[in-house]
C-alpha cells in the first residue's frame, strides 16, 4: 500500500519534568509527535486505510495500548520493527521560561541495532519526513526512498555532537533541513542566524566543507517563543509563535510542529517554491505546536478537535495579518 507520507523517527517512553508537572514512561519520540500531528492534518475518511507510515523500533516492553493510540490516529505501523530489549527511554527537564530543555539521559536501546526496512510500496512518497532521531537512520531510510518528492530532515544537538560526519551527509541529501536556532549556530560556528544558514546551505558549515558538496536548499529554524525563521527556494519566511497563556509541557513541540508543516505540504506541486504554500503550511504548524505544549507529553495533540483548531488557527491569522 503506497504512502502519501513517510516519518522515520523514534518512538520512546519519556519521563518529563517541568516547573508544574512530572510525569514517567509517556508516550513519546520524534516519531510519535510528528505522526500524531500529521495524522491531524491527513486523517482519512471512515473506511480508507492510513495516509501515513511510520518508521521506527520498539522493544518488548512497549505496550498494546499505546500501539493501539498511534493505529487509531490514523499510522500505519508496518515500517516498526518489534525488537528484543527495550522501548528507548529519555529524561527531559524544562526550566524557568521553558524555551529550553535539559535532556539528563538517553537509552537508544533497541534503537541502536536498528536498521529500518521499508516495505516495498513506501519508496515514493510525496513526503518522507526523517523526523529527529539518528542520522545512520536516516539515510538508510533516504536510500530507500529515491523517489520521494520531498525529503526532509529534523535534527539536534545529540546528533551534531555524536554523529556529525553522518549528519552532514544527510543534510546534503535532503530538500529541507528543521533545526532549532542554537543548533543551527552550533554547527556554523557564527553567532548571527543569517550567517549560519548560508554556511550550511553552501556546505561550508557542513563535515568536509564546500568541497563535500552543497547543504540542503531549504532551512527552517525553530526558535522556540520567538517563532521561526525559514529560509526557502520561494525566499525568506518569518512568523511568530502562537502566544500560548498556560504553557504545561514543551516536550516534543519541534516535532510536532514538523509533522503538521510537511503534512500540509501534501497535494500541492513544487510546494518549496511556493510562498503562499509554505506560508499556509507554517500557519498550521505553528497553531498546531501550541496544542503541544498545552498537556503533558502527546495528551495536547491527541485531544485536539476540529472546531477547536480552526478557532485558534482563524485567531492567529489575525495575530499576523494574513
Amino acid at each position: 500500500m503506497m504512502m502519501e507520507m513517510v516519518i522515520v523517527g523514534t518512538i520512546s517512553y519519556d519521563d518529563i519534568e517541568t516547573p508544574s508537572e512530572k510525569a514517567s514512561a509517556v508516550l513519546g519520540g520524534s516519531a510519535t509527535h510528528s505522526g500524531l500531528a500529521s495524522s491531524f492534518h491527513l486523517r482519512p475518511p471512515p473506511g480508507h486505510p492510513p495516509r501515513i507510515g511510520v518508521v521506527s523500533a520498539v522493544g518488548e516492553d512497549f505496550s498494546t495500548y499505546h500501539q493501539m493510540v498511534l493505529e487509531d490516529a490514523g499510522m500505519n505501523l508496518a515500517g516498526v520493527a518489534l525488537m528484543e530489549g527495550a522501548t528507548s527511554t529519555r529524561s527531559v527537564r524544562f526550566v524557568e521560561s521553558m524555551d529550553r530543555s535539559e535532556v539528563t539521559n538517553t537509552e537508544l536501546n533497541v534503537l541502536k541495532e536498528f536498521s529500518p526496512v521499508l516495505p516495498k510500496a513506501w519508496s515514493s512518497p510525496d513526503v518522507l519526513l526523517c523526523a529527529n532521531s539518528d542520522p545512520r537512520i536516516q539515510i538508510e531510510v533516504l536510500e530507500q526512498c529515491p523517489d520521494a518528492k520531498i525529503n526532509a530532515l529534523d535534527t539536534s544537538k545529540i546528533w551534531i555532537e555524536r554523529e556529525f560526519e553522518a549528519l552532514s551527509r544527510a543534510m546534503r541529501m535532503v530538500d529541507v533541513v528543521v533545526i532549532e536556532e542554537e543548533d543551527a549556530k552550533a554547527i556554523s560556528t557564527e553567532k548571527v542566524l543569517t550567517q549560519s544558514i548560508s554556511s550550511i546551505i553552501s556546505g561550508e558549515a557542513l563535515h568536509g566543507g564546500i568541497a563535500a558538496g552543497p547543504g540542503p536548499r531549504s532551512i527552517i529554524v525553530k526558535r522556540g517563543s520567538s517563532g521561526i525563521l525559514a529560509h526557502l527556494p520561494c525566499g525568506t519566511i518569518a512568523l511568530p509563535s502562537y502566544p500560548t497563556e498556560n504553557p504545561i509541557d514543551p516536550t516534543g513541540r519541534g516535532d510536532t510542529f514538523v509533522g503538521a508543516l510537511f503534512s500540509s505540504l501534501i497535494g500541492h506541486e513544487a510546494s518549496l517554491n511556493d510562498t503562499e504554500v509554505m506560508r499556509k503550511a507554517m500557519v498550521h504548524a505553528t497553531v498546531t505546536s501550541s496544542y503541544c505544549v498545552e498537556g503533558v507529553g502527546a495528551k495536547g495533540i491527541r485531544s485536539l478537535g476540529r472546531g477547536k483548531y480552526h478557532a485558534r488557527a482563524d485567531r492567529y491569522r489575525r495575530i499576523v495579518g494574513i
